[in-house]
């Protein structure tokens, strides 16, 4: 069988990725190497990721990788992946989803309702954010960089009394002790892409993408294909105050999506049915646009919070 070279960062959550694949590809027989690639996203850690403000911040280096052939496929938290890939690239398989959900964790409190007047919580995701302050405007909210690790090590020693995170990392990780609660959709709109994998791949290579089929999840692509059509049609990266949850019911696709004001003071939901994935994120962009998403998209980018078009 091939032999196949996989580009990953090389932050803990992101080798469990890679080593995840590599298993699922030796399990068909291929012969896999892993080559790290340290990333731009990788190496500013003392900044908040929404101020960095730099396009593909944690794929461009793994692309170069691709595009010179010193790689055959890379493995990408699905959204890490910009909306519009680079030219020359293509996402062969996205993975069936784990939970892509936010989670609430802390070592004293229960959920988010039970936190006391003023509590300092750690995220570095306006999304994150902006949905937290739309229900507690009294939280003190404090960015939080740094691997799964590093973040779960500052809430134990005190310097938060809650943060939020992603629950597929921490499921994928089995770092789930201080999950309190899973923060429904309704109140935290997940990020695009939230618990899925994209091996992203150069475009045309006909022979590792057949290689790869076998790990592509209809529904997993269906629904972040949705919710990647949505941010794109609101020129939105992973930073920016967007959340959008697809999924499969009964047959059809049910998109939910906001855009939030980063201080949580307005929260604009949309939800829709249908069919076709990226006419039905699109569509639903559209209509956000237009009630007043384009107001706040514009202050977010005008005040330098968000720059970028792409993560």
């Amino acid at each position: 069988m091939a032999r196949l070279r996989i580009g990953s960062r090389g932050s803990q959550l992101a080798l469990w990725q890679a080593h995840h694949i590599s298993a699922l590809l030796r399990e068909r027989g291929h012969e896999v190497e892993l080559e790290i690639i340290k990333t731009t996203g990788d190496k500013i850690t003392d900044v908040a990721l929404a101020k960095v403000g730099t396009k593909g911040m944690f794929t461009k280096e793994i692309e170069e990788a691709l595009a010179d052939g010193g790689i055959d496929l890379a493995v990408h938290s699905l959204k890490d992946l910009p909306t519009e890939l680079s030219p020359g690239f293509e996402i062969a398989a996205i993975t069936a989803r784990e939970n892509p959900r936010d989670v609430f964790c802390s070592r004293k409190y229960k959920g988010i309702e039970d936190l006391p007047q003023g509590a300092r919580v750690g995220t570095s995701s306006l999304r994150r954010q902006a949905q937290l302050k739309a229900v507690r405007p009294d939280l003190d909210i404090h960015p939080l960089r740094g691997n799964v690790d590093t973040r779960l090590r500052k809430l134990e020693a005190g310097e938060y009394d809650a943060i939020i995170l992603a629950a597929a990392g921490l499921n994928r990780l089995g770092k789930t002790e201080l999950i309190r609660q899973v923060i429904s959709s309704e109140i935290m709109c997940p990020a695009a892409g939230q618990g899925a994998l994209g091996i992203e791949i150069r475009a045309g290579d006909v022979i590792t993408r057949q290689h790869l089929l076998f790990l592509d999840d209809a529904a997993a692509r269906a629904s972040t294909t949705c919710e990647r059509a949505l941010l794109n049609r609101l020129g939105g990266g992973c930073q920016v105050p967007i959340g959008a949850f697809a999924e499969v019911r009964n047959g059809r696709l049910h998109l939910e999506a906001i855009v939030a004001d980063p201080d949580g003071s307005k929260v604009l939901r949309e939800s829709r049915d249908g069919t076709d994935p990226v006419q039905l994120g699109e569509s639903v962009g559209e209509t956000l646009l237009q009630r007043g998403g384009d107001a706040i998209l514009e202050a977010v980018y005008g005040q330098g919070i968000a720059v970028p078009q792409q993560p």
